[in-house]
């Protein structure tokens, strides 16, 4: 019999779901065993996110230095023939419990020489918090066999205004002529495409190669035009995270006088220079295709379209 772990953690319910539909022909077949593993941070973040706490958790996910956790509930010593990482990105990292996960020693002996398959449910950038994952499951010995991301269909701007109402309030419905925040729900339903080649894969024991198992079926689909943006962000929430630090502890005067200062300038930016940018892209992207096509075909390693 095979075991799978599934290892996730889920603020909104979205990213649960999306998992466990994916993994859901694993569950229900007779010959895998499928071990559920949900990351509990010692303070939990709430959902709805409070506005302060939203901001005041950028510096430590950006920079990786991820929250504490609850002991796991699986042995850091179990054998698994395959590991399944569901993660959420925040501000272009992935989420402080799974970097947790990644950098704890339980976390790195589970991934140990273990084929793995990371799953993203995000707003519609993920390739930075990706690649950052990687280099984890590297450091800790894994494979990285597969990946799977499943992004809001609403498009970049209108994504801008449902993501954080939904995040912030807890409303996701479509509003104001802006579609519905989230993954669809047609998407959700249909991750069990996913499921099944793994389940196929297992049986087969392909898991055992260093050849994807989703290849042909969607898995990852990279849109050009942000590629250059994603870089961009990522220097920039850098640089404000290394600036917040400074300000003080979480939670002090001080480091709330910078975040209101990073808050203005995210809203400014947002206002200004992201539909500029969205511009200046759709104007310059047939002068770099041909790199932009290379940086596409590479993001959307191992498993494809």
């Amino acid at each position: 019999m095979k075991r799978v772990l599934l290892v996730h953690f889920s603020q909104t319910g979205q990213l649960a779901r999306v998992a466990r539909r994916l993994t859901s022909p694993l569950a229900a077949a007779g010959d895998v065993e499928l071990v559920e593993e949900v990351l509990r941070p010692r303070r939990p973040y709430p959902f709805p996110w409070p506005a302060w706490r939203f901001l005041d958790a950028m510096p430590e996910t950006v920079l990786l230095e991820p929250p504490a956790l609850e002991p796991l509930t699986v042995g850091a010593d179990e054998r698994f023939d395959l590991v399944v990482l569901a993660y959420q990105v925040w501000y272009l990292a992935p989420s402080g419990p799974m970097t947790a996960f990644l950098k704890s020693e339980e976390g790195r002996r589970l991934l140990r020489g273990r084929p793995v398959v990371t799953v993203i449910a995000c707003r519609n950038m993920w390739l930075v918090a990706q690649e950052t994952v990687k280099h984890l499951i590297q450091e800790a010995g894994g494979r990285l066999r597969d990946n799977v991301a499943f992004v809001d269909g609403g498009g970049t701007l209108a994504s801008f205004v449902t993501t954080p109402r939904w995040v912030l309030t807890g409303r996701r419905d479509a509003f104001w002529g802006l579609p519905a925040a989230g993954v669809a729900e047609e998407e959700i339903r249909n991750a069990d495409r996913f499921g099944r080649a793994l389940l196929a894969g297992l049986r087969a024991d392909r898991e055992r190669s260093d050849e994807p198992m989703l290849t042909g079926l969607g898995a990852a689909r990279v849109n050009p035009r942000l590629i250059f943006s994603e870089r961009a962000g990522q220097r920039v929430f850098s640089l404000w995270s290394r600036l917040i630090r400074r300000g003080g502890a979480p939670g002090s005067a001080g480091r709330r006088l910078m975040l209101a200062l990073f808050c203005a300038y995210l809203i400014a930016v947002i206002l200004t220079l992201v539909p500029l940018s969205l511009l200046v892209q759709r104007l310059m992207i047939p002068l770099f295709s041909r790199r932009l096509e290379s940086q596409r075909t590479y993001f959307e390693l191992p498993s494809g379209r």
